[in-house]
């Protein structure tokens, strides 16, 4: 969906990793990949099938898993649904769920050489790319991490719904049980509008709109 928009940033970011691969020091390696020992290696090797256009590829939908994945269960969505998915990262930026992406291990928040940040270099992009998506209002659901490549954008922001995983008290929440209620509530609006927050329960979760938005809170 964003191969043509997005083709100059990408290949950008495959340089710097190019040269990374043949100058960086093994803790530079590891800084970037946030990995050491076998994980590393998968990394690198990922990385250099990358660079070569030898890397398989699988549908964003089939790429990914964790907690998050397993509970939001693409595979039993409609086409039509997975399409709807909207994924960002390091190395692509953005992906669509039926997009086709290679392994990779490449965090948001990093930086690479001669191209700083990823957050702060996808931010105009990706931007970009998101608003030109016609009529579309946006659910996130985002870690603060991918979240900071689409701050400060105003056009993008009015066309924003933001979900907030919440704690009973107000604080924010993050680990397993959070993962699993965002995966299911990714669902939930993936089948049936964001509307359908405002009475969602799950396992000791509740959901309510406020002030246009929305908090998914844990009652424990």
């Amino acid at each position: 969906m964003f191969d043509d928009q997005l083709a100059p940033a990408r290949a950008s970011v495959r340089d710097a990793l190019s040269i990374l691969l043949v100058n960086g020091s093994p803790e530079e390696l590891a800084r970037v990949f946030r990995a050491r020992g076998a994980l590393l290696e998968r990394a690198r090797d990922a990385t250099r099938g990358l660079i070569e256009g030898s890397a398989p590829t699988l549908p964003v939908w089939a790429r990914y898993s964790g907690v998050v994945w397993t509970h939001l269960d693409p595979l039993t969505l409609r086409a039509a649904q997975r399409r709807r998915l909207l994924v960002p990262s390091g190395l692509y930026g953005v992906s669509a769920g039926d997009d086709h992406i290679a392994d990779f291990r490449l965090a948001m928040k990093v930086s690479l050489a001669g191209i700083g940040p990823l957050s702060s270099f996808w931010r105009p992009n990706l931007g970009r790319a998101l608003v030109d998506i016609n009529g579309a209002t946006f659910v996130n659901l985002l870690t603060q991490e991918h979240d900071a490549a689409l701050a400060a954008n105003s056009a993008l922001a009015a066309r924003m719904v933001k979900v907030r995983f919440l704690r009973h008290g107000g604080e924010r929440v993050v680990g397993h049980d959070a993962k699993a209620a965002k995966g299911v509530v990714a669902r939930r609006v993936l089948e049936r509008g964001v509307d359908a927050l405002e009475d969602f329960r799950w396992r000791g979760w509740r959901g309510q709109r406020v002030d246009g938005h929305f908090e998914v809170r844990s009652e424990r």
